[in-house]
């Protein structure tokens, strides 16, 4: 680790160092983001003489790929809302289909509960985490972003913030990388999206007919299928649902190891709503984590079927075994 390492440290940087070859460094890529300072993202190897695959490029932002159809700029909208108060508690645009509901945060009882639909405690200590009944189901977030007319601090812009904890990517004794953060996160509290090339889903069958063992391409291929319907009047959604491709281009969550126990799970984020067929995929967590323990979430999460074929021996002989070691392991990942 330390070898692969050495040039960057060394050399990139200083006169006379080849810029392109800094293009193709892990350390110069994560180097590279606005948030490197405070927030770093590290890799360790403590376990072997494994580095990252030299063709894998850090990103801080998914990719469109040719071809993947974006809405016009005709059918973009942001709330306009007067103030933030107003996104809380008013008829912000921005969460059109979403149902108010009480606000736990009410702390004068002499006061009468008012209404909220967004899906963050807003004030004290859990500001900012997802409420518990949005956190123990699947329902899509849907937040302010950057057509809006709220403020930045709006506290309806959480996963529009980004990503606000540091995360280390290391080496595990078993199954290869993994991710852990060097400092506590909350039950609820937002932890990262998941990064990586938009392609359609022609092109994601088309990588996983190319690829030398499908099941392994699965693991880095996400399909943005949370709104689709082939019924929708919305075109973007009534045709094949784009998948997030996160094997050549990501950011540190790509490194992230499944458990049928996790303690993180994906959340469908949508900012604009032109963009539903491109929504974010915004991992949460969904229990506390301790400083270093690893971050792991359910590849299938949702998917009714998979009890059912880790049992049925007809299934199993084409299925991927899983190593997450939980004691509720399901034995399979798919």
């Amino acid at each position: 680790m330390e070898q692969a390492i050495s040039r960057h440290f060394f050399h990139h940087g200083k006169p006379g160092s080849d810029p392109e070859e800094q293009k193709n460094c892990h350390w110069c890529q994560i180097r590279s983001f606005a948030t490197h300072k405070k927030l770093p993202i590290t890799i360790i190897n403590e376990q072997d003489d494994e580095v990252l695959n030299p063709n894998f490029r850090f990103i801080d932002h998914s990719v469109i790929a040719d071809g993947v159809p974006v809405a016009e700029d005709s059918f973009r909208t942001g709330c306009s809302c007067a103030d933030d108060e107003d996104c809380m508690y008013g008829t912000c645009q921005c969460l059109d289909e979403v149902a108010p509901e009480t606000d736990e945060e009410e702390d004068n009882k002499s006061l009468r509960p008012r209404k909220k639909r967004f899906a963050y405690y807003s004030s004290g200590h859990k500001a900012g985490l997802l409420r518990g009944r949005i956190l123990d189901s699947r329902e899509p977030l849907y937040e302010c972003h950057q057509g809006c007319n709220c403020s930045l601090e709006c506290p309806n812009r959480v996963v529009e913030r980004g990503r606000t904890v540091p995360l280390q990517i290391f080496r595990t004794e078993d199954r290869g990388w993994g991710v852990k953060c060097p400092v506590d996160i909350k039950r609820g509290q937002f932890v990262d999206r998941y990064l990586g090339e938009v392609i359609t889903s022609e092109e994601a069958n088309r990588r996983r007919g190319e690829s030398t063992i499908a099941s392994k391409k699965d693991v880095y291929l996400f399909a943005l299928d949370k709104f689709s319907n082939p019924e929708s009047p919305d075109p973007l959604l009534a045709s094949d649902p784009l998948e997030v491709d996160g094997e050549w281009m990501s950011g540190p969550t790509r490194f992230i190891n499944h458990s049928c126990e996790p303690n993180m799970r994906i959340f469908a984020r949508v900012g604009d709503h032109a963009d539903k067929h491109i929504h974010d995929l915004a991992l949460f967590a969904i229990k506390d984590i301790s400083a270093g323990e690893e971050l792991t979430f359910d590849y299938v999460d949702g998917f009714v079927d998979m009890d059912h074929d880790a049992h049925n021996p007809s299934k199993m002989k084409d299925m991927t075994r899983c190593l997450c070691g939980a004691p509720s392991c399901r034995g399979f990942l798919w």
